[in-house]
């Protein structure tokens, strides 16, 4: 690309939003009108006419002679006969096979989840959807694995909003989630914090599922797909005029379907400005920190600390984190291992504080006497969710054997999720567009174009 060509008000932080492959994939999609048209009729005609002697083919691409009967003919024949110039658009033809293959497919796009502020990123969220089947399957794929897990992660946890620990990290796939181990100590344990739990849980409990719109284009595009297929068996092979059917593009483009549906089922938490809200306002109301001293009562978490337990970072931030911080459901590749250590970090706390629970050791230390309440419950009386700064975050160490230590970025099924993930978007991708090329390889070439 010739960057002497731009204009001169051409401004830098454009460059930066898109980068080169986005600019010739927009460059790509303006069609290309060729100067010059081969008429394929008359070539033929003079071809079957006797006006030429060799060239002729068998089906097999052995000499024959040229007449009437000929199926093939040499790649010279052609370039002599027909020149190398394109067959003219047929705007008729092309506009039926538009609207009948293609254009279904392009309105499906359209019930993909976007929730990014920016409408440049949901732009090249869509081209990058289109572009790259397998990175979307990819990453419906881990949100679903990673739903499934975190589920798992906490079930021997017991101690309270475990349940709604659970819901919340799902929730918050989409995001650029940050969890800090200073302040989350006593947004576990503390009782004033039960309702900053609750509350969260009830501000993302909001879906990006079916609707009306959804159902019909999904059923368009079926209904599209059985047409184009049906039309293969009643075309008829010997026309001379015939045209492709469509049903390598349908192939082509089926991957979507499963990719919508998955998505609508899954009905991700990806708008931006709800989830910024949902977070802040939970934050700014309802957070406390433990007092420094075992005396001091809790105090709101925005009033002690420069930085929330949970949050979830803005502004342009580091430009290789620019894919983690899109809210887009397509980007939860680039989130996926930062969010794998949130959630264990979130995980080891209550795990802690569940074992201290079982153990009937109160906040406040051993030497402490544990309340019990008056009718049997796992939920431990809120006297003994009680303590200092200190004591709060020693109740929430996981004590555990140096063999069981996770390194940075790894938690536990981390590469088999990987796998797994990259196995099924492979097999959608291949299994689709695979079956596109046998359809189109073992399709009976009709007509004529110089192709070598």
């Amino acid at each position: 690309m010739d960057l002497s060509l731009l204009p001169a008000n051409f401004s830098e932080p454009i460059v930066s939003r898109l980068d080169i492959s986005t600019c010739l994939l927009l460059f790509s999609l303006i069609p290309v009108i060729p100067v010059g048209a081969g008429n394929w009729t008359q070539c033929l005609s003079d071809i079957r006419s006797g006006r030429f002697l060799e060239g002729g083919r068998d089906n097999h691409g052995r000499n024959t002679t040229l007449n009437s009967s000929t199926t093939a003919i040499s790649y010279s024949l052609c370039l002599e006969a027909c020149q190398a110039s394109p067959e003219p658009l047929q705007w008729d033809v092309f506009s039926e096979q538009f609207s009948s293959w293609l254009l279904p497919w392009l309105a499906l796009v359209s019930q993909l989840p976007f929730g990014a502020n920016d409408k440049l990123d949901n732009l090249i969220a869509t081209l990058l959807t289109m572009g790259s089947p397998t990175l979307a399957a990819y990453s419906l794929a881990l949100t679903v694995l990673n739903g499934r897990w975190v589920a798992r992660r906490f079930a021997s946890s017991t101690y309270p909003n475990t349940r709604n620990a659970v819901r919340i990290l799902s929730s918050l796939q989409q995001a650029p989630l940050r969890v800090v181990s200073e302040g989350l100590s006593s947004l576990v344990v503390l009782t004033e914090n039960d309702e900053w739990w609750t509350e969260l849980v009830v501000r993302l409990d909001y879906t990006y599922t079916w609707s009306i719109s959804a159902v019909a284009c999904i059923g368009w595009v079926i209904v599209a797909y059985i047409f184009t297929v049906a039309e293969v068996f009643t075309t008829d092979l010997d026309d001379s005029t015939i045209y492709a059917t469509g049903e390598t593009v349908g192939s082509t483009w089926i991957w979507l379907l499963p990719i919508v549906v998955g998505w609508l089922q899954i009905s991700p938490k990806c708008d931006s400005v709800r989830l910024h809200q949902a977070v802040n306002h939970a934050n700014l109301r309802m957070a406390y920190v433990a007092g420094a001293q075992p005396d001091d009562q809790p105090q709101f978490a925005h009033d002690v600390a420069s930085e929330y337990a949970v949050s979830l970072p803005v502004g342009p931030g580091d430009v290789l984190r620019r894919d983690e911080r899109c809210t887009v459901p397509i980007f939860n590749y680039a989130r996926f291992l930062p969010w794998v250590d949130a959630v264990e970090t979130v995980a080891d706390a209550f795990d802690a504080a569940s074992e201290n629970a079982r153990q009937h050791r109160p906040v406040s230390g051993d030497s402490g006497k544990w309340v019990k309440e008056q009718k049997p419950s796992l939920r431990p009386h809120e006297k003994n969710r009680v303590g200092c700064k200190f004591q709060v975050e020693e109740y929430c160490i996981r004590r555990e054997s140096p063999d069981d230590r996770r390194t940075t970025w790894v938690g536990p099924g981390v590469r088999s999720r990987m796998l797994v993930a990259s196995l099924l978007a492979i097999t959608l991708q291949w299994g689709t567009l695979g079956g596109a090329v046998l359809a189109q390889w073992y399709t009976p070439t009709t007509g004529m174009t110089c192709y070598l």
